[in-house]
């Protein structure tokens, strides 16, 4: 095995092979190079090895493997879902400011992207982590590199502040960064802060909160709507109608996490499925503890609150 190869296979200071070893009864070692799976059970054996080989088909075509991965695959495998690593990395949806390749890190993930592709109007809910916001972000960067869009609009309701925006200090876009600080984060991740402030300057990137969409009709533009559980009906009702000629609106947020008084049952978000399902060109996405791909805690603190809101309903 050529030795660039198997250093991308087996990680940073072989990070990916220890987290193998620390999941299943193995042991990995590298041998003429060639890697060897041992172990006192066979069935942990075979399952291993199949990873390895899943893993190999990446890393043989020039692709970094992230600890991450690794352990997103083995959730795969823990869950009975089919692997499919090497058509996960088969598609770019972007590159970072650094030149880095951003792709779907799972299934459910690279089904996402297909939906916002696939719809005028895409509903994406699920939890901290799976990638909601940083991967439509994602897609509306590159359709605007690709002159599909003319335009970018992030939009988020500014709960905390009762959207009475007119009594905070500074100008428009002072007032709002300290609700869309994660979407400023995702596009100097993509952009480089530099070139965010120009096209912000220029109204090619516009940030605006919630409430200033009344009466404007965006064209040729990508929307997101971002916390979107936060949002009343009619505030969903509105926003769902700004879209104009030749846009796209991805709407996304965490049903659970709402900071409405009244709670998710008046949430704008929690009743759009009944309401707009069956319309063509509008979708809906659940993405699940399964797609989120920050720290391996962050899926333990996920699962662990499902279990126990379950628990509790129950």
């Amino acid at each position: 095995m050529d030795g660039f190869v198997l250093a991308r296979l087996a990680g940073q200071n072989d990070e990916n092979f220890k987290a193998i070893e620390a999941r299943y009864p193995v042991s990995i070692s590298i041998k003429d190079g060639a890697v060897k799976v041992s172990g006192p059970d066979s069935e942990p054996i075979k399952i291993v090895e199949n990873l390895i080989r899943e893993l190999l088909t990446v890393a043989e075509k020039d692709n970094e493997i992230h600890v991450s991965d690794v352990r997103a695959a083995m959730d795969a495998i823990a869950e009975g879902r089919e692997l499919k690593l090497k058509e996960l990395y088969s598609e770019i949806i972007c590159t970072t400011a650094r030149g880095k390749p951003i792709r779907a890190k799972t299934p459910g993930q690279r089904a996402y992207i297909k939906a916002i592709r696939d719809n005028f109007i895409l509903f994406a809910t699920g939890p901290a982590g799976t990638g909601k916001t940083y991967l439509a972000v994602c897609e509306a960067v590159s359709m605007l590199k690709a002159g599909k869009v003319n335009r970018v609009v992030l939009v988020r309701p500014a709960v905390e502040a009762g959207e009475s925006l007119g009594y905070l200090p500074g100008d428009l876009r002072e007032k709002v960064e300290p609700y869309v600080r994660p979407l400023y984060d995702a596009f100097y991740d993509l952009l480089s802060p530099e070139k965010f402030l120009r096209y912000a300057d220029k109204g090619v990137i516009e940030i605006v909160p919630l409430a200033y969409m009344r009466g404007r009709t965006l064209n040729e533009s990508f929307i997101i709507l971002d916390e979107a559980q936060n949002t009343t009906p009619k505030q969903m009702k509105m926003f769902l109608t700004r879209l104009g000629f030749g846009s796209k609106a991805v709407v996304t947020g965490d049903i659970t996490q709402t900071d409405l008084p009244g709670g998710a049952s008046l949430s704008g978000l929690s009743s759009v499925r009944e309401i707009l399902g069956g319309i063509k060109g509008i979708g809906f996405m659940d993405l699940s503890y399964a797609d989120v791909v920050r720290h391996e805690i962050v899926q333990k603190i996920v699962q662990a609150y499902e279990k126990f809101e379950n628990t509790v309903r129950g």
